[in-house]
């Protein structure tokens, strides 16, 4: 038998227990995936992307959002088509609410709880709370990525899936506060390849830290990045 060698097209495993928990203290928002959901609209992101949006193989995707569950959702989408995550030179841009994007197409996130949509999709820029959902739930791969494809671009360093990969493996539930869109990807990674669980906290004070670490039975982490 063949082994496959894995891939970040092929990390992510649809299991039921939770792989990313995002907290926004300000609103009160809660959103649980579990590795089903998270396949599930990890599918649909791909699917955008290569029928509506002519994606492929090293397409190269800017995604403007912060530390948000969507973030993990479109990091993932990106790698399941075998694009290339990268902070300049993007032929797709995924703004947040500021609708801040130069690429020649152009995605927007209102970043309002539960993925709701902008009140009128912005002029310019497709609103991927209306666009994402209606598509298939299912992507089946004609190209995928290999292992020595690059997956970030960010600040001058680029990364393959196989250097992501590499890195060890998070085992457990742990919480973070907003990061960089490349420590968001590399602990992404982790959990995915370990496991584990990511909690992720917006808008927190070390008071909101502590309970939410308890509720959520998780490690809290004391980094500060």
């Amino acid at each position: 038998m063949q082994l496959v060698t894995p891939t970040l097209a092929t990390v992510l495993t649809p299991t039921p227990t939770p792989v990313v928990t995002y907290y926004d203290v300000s609103t009160g928002e809660r959103v649980e995936l579990s590795g089903v959901t998270l396949a599930n609209w990890v599918a649909k992101v791909a699917n955008l992307l290569v029928d509506e949006l002519d994606a492929e193989r090293g397409t190269r995707i800017r995604i403007g959002l912060p530390s948000h569950w969507l973030r993990t959702v479109w990091l993932l989408g990106a790698w399941r088509i075998g694009a290339v995550v990268t902070d300049h030179d993007a032929q797709i841009g995924l703004s947040g609410p500021e609708l801040e994007a130069d690429e020649p197409v152009r995605l927007a996130a209102s970043l309002r709880p539960l993925g709701g949509r902008f009140p009128t999709e912005p002029a310019g820029f497709l609103d991927t709370a209306i666009h994402v959902p209606s598509s298939p739930d299912v992507f089946v791969d004609l190209d995928p990525p290999t292992p020595d494809d690059v997956a970030l671009d960010l600040d001058g360093r680029t990364t393959t899936h196989a250097g992501l990969l590499a890195a060890a493996p998070l085992t457990d539930r742990v919480v973070r506060e907003p990061q960089s869109l490349a420590h968001d990807a590399a602990d992404l990674v982790a959990a995915l390849a370990g496991g584990g669980s990511l909690v992720i906290v917006a808008g927190a004070e070390p008071a909101d830290l502590d309970r939410i670490a308890q509720q959520e039975h998780a490690r809290l982490d004391d980094r500060r990045r």
